[in-house]
């Protein structure tokens, strides 16, 4: 039944008529009320806010954590991410209860993608190339095989800038262009493809160096709020030794990674704040052997790579500069990434790096590098 009321209309005529309030009965006209199971949707959604936030919090608590217990990984872990979407105190709660990778090796929101990985055992993912139109896939390995479905993590686009080449990395794979709103870094190379610069497109910590320029704004065509900067804050450098000589052995490279030092434990999807402090990590790929018998260079992936190619590597850090983060010796893998198929490659990662570096950093060993090989 619908509920009623007096029309702007008459609100007027009421006012101007000399009868006041007696003129009520004979003036009055009435107009269609909204049902309430016609409200509009964001009074409804209001309210449904209002009665989930009752919760005591003693039991909201409770309930999250129930809820992360039983979803040890993808698609199950959706229900955690749907918990923190339900209103405000939900989600204080989910970030309160939800460990961020390093302590539960687990990927929930997107900003765990920019977090430290586990550091006792590596977090698979694998990577899937489309040389169509230059398009890279990350995705979470969901068991022991070396390819499956996957969790979609995060997308890359190579494009040409002028002499240079950049990869866009973006959470949305339908929104992959310079300038895109969804984009949450990028990666820039030199004219040779040896040098390679990554840059994230939120400061990830104080006194981070940014790059200003009218090409690396992050909107393009307006900002969202005056106080996000235009900015692409550089996190890392990658560069590949030249081999003018050609001489034997595979490609050699050096990364200087910027990780964060002593890194908080909640993992808030709805907050981008800076990290205090961070050091710079330098890190090297491991150097293979000779193998007389087959007569190519070998490491040892563990089972986790089943194809040759000079894009394989695995990353160590030399003696001395593993410290503030504990990495271990030289012998620790901290990043390593191989192929498997044609278009399909294996990226293992640990603490310190995280997702995002992880994956920045395999985008560098595509393409052909002639100075290098």
């Amino acid at each position: 039944m619908a509920l009623w009321r007096r029309s702007s209309s008459w609100l007027s005529s009421c006012s101007r008529s000399p009868l006041g309030a007696a003129g009520i009965v004979n003036e009055a006209k009435v107009s269609p009320e909204i049902a309430p199971d016609e409200a509009p949707a964001d009074e409804e959604q209001d309210v449904d806010e209002e009665r989930w936030s009752r919760l005591l919090p003693e039991l909201l608590t409770d309930i999250v954590r129930r809820v992360d217990a039983g979803a040890e990984r993808w698609p199950a872990r959706r229900d955690v991410a749907a918990c923190a979407c339900v209103c405000r105190r939900w989600r204080d709660a989910a970030v309160s209860v939800v460990r961020p990778p390093l302590e539960s090796g687990r990927i929930t929101f997107p900003s765990s993608l920019k977090q430290s990985g586990p550091r006792d055992a590596p977090m698979h993912c694998f990577i899937r190339r489309n040389k169509s139109n230059s398009t890279f896939y990350l995705y979470l390995s969901l068991t022991h095989a070396l390819s499956d479905n996957g969790k979609f993590l995060l997308v890359a686009r190579r494009f040409r800038n002028g002499a240079n080449t950049e990869y866009i990395i973006s959470y949305n794979s339908d929104d992959l262009y310079p300038g895109s709103n969804s984009g949450v870094g990028k990666l820039r190379s030199d004219f040779l493809g040896t040098k390679f610069i990554m840059y994230d497109n939120q400061q990830p910590y104080h006194g981070t160096k940014t790059l200003k320029s009218r090409s690396s704004r992050r909107y393009s065509s307006k900002q969202i709020s005056p106080h996000v900067s235009g900015s692409n804050f550089e996190v890392g450098q990658v560069s590949y030794k030249f081999n003018f000589l050609k001489s034997r052995g595979p490609r050699r490279m050096q990364c200087s990674i910027q990780c964060p030092i002593g890194q908080g434990t909640a993992s808030d999807p709805s907050k981008d704040k800076p990290q205090s402090t961070s050091s710079t990590l330098s890190l090297r790929n491991k150097a293979p052997r000779w193998h007389e018998h087959l007569q190519c260079w070998c490491l040892n992936f563990h089972g986790r790579v089943t194809v040759a190619s000079v894009k394989n590597f695995q990353l160590v850090a030399p003696t001395g500069t593993s410290d503030p983060w504990g990495v271990g010796d030289e012998e620790t893998v901290i990043l390593q990434f191989g192929k498997i198929e044609d278009d399909a490659f294996t990226m293992d990662f640990r603490h310190p790096l995280s997702a995002f570096q992880a994956f920045a950093i395999c985008l560098t060993s595509f393409g052909t590098k002639l100075a290098c090989e």
